[in-house]
């Protein structure tokens, strides 16, 4: 009976059932459904990506009613609000580039969806949503209306499980069993013992031996042959194909041998090979498992929010130790760290770091508040539901909005070679194959199989990702955290280094304040103290950690401008703190001393002077960077502690000052345009726009919660000294990934060289090929722990 396929999910169909639309043949009602909704929307683009890639759709029709309920639908959201909810869900049918494309222009189908991207690794797609226009039950249906149904599981939404997958271990397990009793039943084989009982039972035992291969061979091995498959119908040819045909040909030949009584075949070389294939699989996987497990767990964000105790006391403690039911103190322009409920009356959150919309949302006390908003305006204080979720912090800082479109110049040396690895290897391995056939049959069969195993591009493809991460974990560990790994290699690249001065350069903890102006009554003290409560400035931190403690009084408004200071109203009193000008100070009375000045109902009272505390080896970090780099420090304060700043800098060094954050970023714009790889170091908060349009974005925390996902890597303030280090090293890292690419390529032309030659046997380069990528992986490990360990020890003089 004739069979075609169907146009949309590629199975076969038989000619009575074919429904044809539009000159093309469907199995079945539902693809021809699918395939005019995409024709409608402009969508139909989804077939050029591959042949036949949909999905059949299936019939869910009231599967999914469960989420017509609100208290389960918020449960499933990470984050909900009036006009924005945020749903991840597992897609498992996600399998090439057609399925990523056309879940990721869902809002072309679906009036109400904003965007949607899909995690392919994890087989997820998030996407936002407008609930008021749609319902996530909707957006459920239409996922299954097109061949891509998500799995939901109702048991598990509270506490999700992962499920180990082990089938890696039991393919390994039996292909060990496989290969060690070959083994033992090759002896006589491989000794020639000439016995009655081993001569007349060798056809047998040479059956028990194929029968044990099956296994190894069928199951063990089935991995490469699918992968293979899936590589040749995709029509690009990957490392899998040579594998898969070497088993092949190496099973079909030792079954030959048997059949005809050529020999015992090769059974014994086939499930080794199989065998040290998928052990230096596992291999990989473990190293690989490990570098993420330090990344994840022990990459914590180096900032801090304030807790509130039970004696009303204020503690500042990092984010992972905070627990359910804190109460948390959360000031202008922090992070919400974690999802909780608002005591205080009112406020206004910016949820651009989650939903990339910009329009703050405005909240009541007992409304649920969630993490990643950013706190605009007075001070508020909320109780915290869950601790901290460190991936969900992950997943903000890595959000594609703030990743900067770079080229990393040695994945795509990997991708060219990897492109052309596999075809050029199948070539040689028949050119090879043909020249040795006419000399030596069986030669020519272990010269094709050793070829095609021996060659390998993974040690190769491991190099960067094994050094980066080694990297990565080694900087981690000294409170240099970075976003991710693309961020070393463009350390290794920037020639000129910005500092902002104040918070960056200068110390927060140790200045010393002084005021000049008249006396203030004790409540005007207090007035001041709570307005500096709810800024994160570091001068406002410094004031208020400074001014003696005093009762708290309930701020009704209170506004932050940029390079210009705070105004409130406290108690029907108008306090207004900043800059001289800000506070309506005499401009014939105005100084270049740092400080902070306050004006309150309209009356200038005086200003707080501020004498500068560099960070300890600020010059000696100044000095031994200025020899590679060139450096520049721009400021919002006036010029007063520029002669101070010169006598710590080296000559030449070019100081900038009265710089707002929009002239900040234009500076880094000017450099870029000249040529410049730029690394800007600020505090993270009046500096965002300069630490975004930076090639490589430095925020120095020091116990305050500014984080910013514009920003590429977080440095502990206690760690500013080691800058250069961090600097010295991402080059050092560049040089081993280039150190090792040389040794990959080394061991691929020496063990090809003895393949071709007949040199070497199959199973030695079943051996031989994880061996590579052992080599590899604990070459770039230990010359990246040595590189660390050296320069710790020499200093800035390496």
């Amino acid at each position: 009976m004739d069979t075609q396929n169907c146009f949309h999910c590629g199975l076969d169909i038989v000619k009575e059932a074919e429904i044809l639309f539009d000159q093309k043949t469907f199995c079945c009602a539902g693809c021809k459904t699918v395939y005019e909704i995409f024709s409608l929307n402009d969508l139909s683009c989804y077939y050029d990506f591959e042949k036949s890639p949909g999905a059949s759709p299936q019939d869910i029709k009231g599967k999914y009613d469960f989420l017509e309920n609100e208290n389960i639908v918020s449960k499933l959201l990470e984050f909900q609000e009036a006009t924005t909810a945020i749903v991840s869900l597992s897609i498992p049918h996600i399998h090439c580039s057609s399925c990523i494309w056309i879940l990721e222009n869902l809002q072309r189908l679906q009036k109400g969806i904003s965007s949607s991207q899909v995690n392919f690794p994890e087989k997820k797609v998030r996407i936002i949503y407008n609930p008021a226009e749609v319902s996530l039950s909707t957006i459920v249906y239409l996922l299954g209306s097109i061949g891509y149904e998500p799995y939901i599981s109702l048991k598990n939404y509270e506490t999700p499980q992962t499920k180990t997958d082990r089938s890696l271990t039991y393919k390994l397990g039996v292909a060990f069993f496989c290969f060690g009793n070959i083994m033992l039943l090759s002896f006589p084989e491989y000794f020639e013992v000439k016995e009655f009982w081993l001569d007349n039972y060798k056809p047998f035992f040479r059956w028990l031996i194929f029968a044990l291969s099956l296994p190894s061979f069928l199951y063990s091995g089935s991995g490469y042959y699918v992968s293979a498959y899936k590589s040749i119908r995709s029509k690009m040819l990957n490392i899998d194909v040579p594998i898969a045909l070497g088993i092949i040909v190496m099973f079909i030949r030792s079954v030959v041998d048997i059949i005809f009584d050529y020999g015992s075949g090769f059974f014994d070389s086939l499930t080794g090979l199989i065998f040290f294939m998928l052990l230096g699989k596992m291999f990989q996987i473990k190293t690989y498992s490990f570098l993420s497990f330090e990344r994840d767990f022990k990459s914590y964000f180096p900032v801090a929010v304030t807790r509130i105790n039970a004696d009303s006391s204020e503690e500042s403690v990092p984010v992972y130790d905070i627990q359910k039911g804190d109460r948390l103190l959360i000031r202008n322009q922090e992070l919400i760290p974690v999802d909780g409920i608002l005591i205080s009356d009112n406020t206004a959150i910016d949820y651009s770091f989650v939903t990339g919309e910009a329009i703050p949302i405005n909240k009541k006390s007992g409304d649920k508040i969630f993490a990643g908003g950013k706190q605009l305006g007075k001070v508020i204080e909320m109780e915290v539901l869950f601790s901290v979720s460190q991936s969900y912090l992950t997943q903000l800082w890595s959000n594609d909005v703030f990743q900067k479109k770079v080229t990393q110049k040695h994945k795509s040396i990997t991708d060219a070679i990897s492109r052309y690895f596999t075809v050029v290897l199948l070539l040689i391995a028949f050119a090879a194959f043909g020249y040795w056939i006419f000399i030596d049959i069986n030669k020519a069969f272990n010269v094709f199989t050793a070829i095609l195993i021996v060659a390998c591009p993974c040690a190769l493809a491991l190099t960067a990702p094994f050094t980066l991460g080694n990297i990565l974990r080694i900087v981690g560990k000294q409170k240099f955290y970075l976003k991710n790994a693309l961020v070393i290699e463009q350390l290794a690249k920037v020639d000129t280094l910005v500092f902002d001065k104040t918070g960056t350069i200068t110390s927060n903890a140790a200045s010393n304040i002084f005021y000049e102006g008249k006396p203030f009554t004790e409540a005007n003290l207090v007035r001041i103290k709570s307005v500096l409560r709810g800024s994160n400035h570091p001068l406002s931190r410094m004031l208020y950690d400074m001014l003696p403690e005093a009762g708290k009084i309930t701020i009704s408004e209170f506004e932050e401008i940029t390079g210009k200071g705070i105004q409130a109203r406290v108690v029907g009193s108008l306090v207004k703190i900043g800059s001289a000008a800000f506070a309506g100070m005499p401009e014939e009375q105005q100084s270049l001393q740092t400080s902070v000045h306050i004006q309150i109902d309209g009356v200038y009272f005086g200003k707080y002077i501020f004498k500068n505390q560099y960070r300890d080896g600020l010059e000696l970090l100044f000095k031994s960077l200025h020899k590679e780099y060139q450096i520049k420090v721009l400021s919002g304060d006036n010029e007063g502690g520029k002669t101070a700043l010169k006598k710590l800098l080296p000559a030449g060094t070019e100081l900038v000052f009265n710089q707002k954050p929009e002239q900040k970023l234009e500076f880094i714009k000017q450099l870029q345009d000249s040529g410049k790889n730029v690394m800007m170091v600020g505090d993270g908060l009046n500096d965002a726009g300069a630490l975004a349009q930076s090639d490589v974005g430095v925020s120095i925390s020091e116990n305050v919660n500014v984080f910013s996902p514009a920003c590429d890597a977080i440095l502990e303030a206690g760690q500013f000294q080691k800058l250069h280090y961090f600097l010295k090293l991402s080059k050092k890292a560049m040089k081993v990934i280039k150190m090792s690419f040389g040794l990959s390529l080394l061991y691929n032309v020496v063990g090809l060289s003895f393949a071709i030659t007949g040199h070497l046997d199959p199973l030695i380069a079943a051996i031989l090929m994880p061996l590579s990528t052992i080599t590899i992986v604990s070459f770039v490990t230990l010359m990246s722990n040595y590189y660390a360990k050296k320069l710790e020890v020499r200093g800035y003089e390496l």
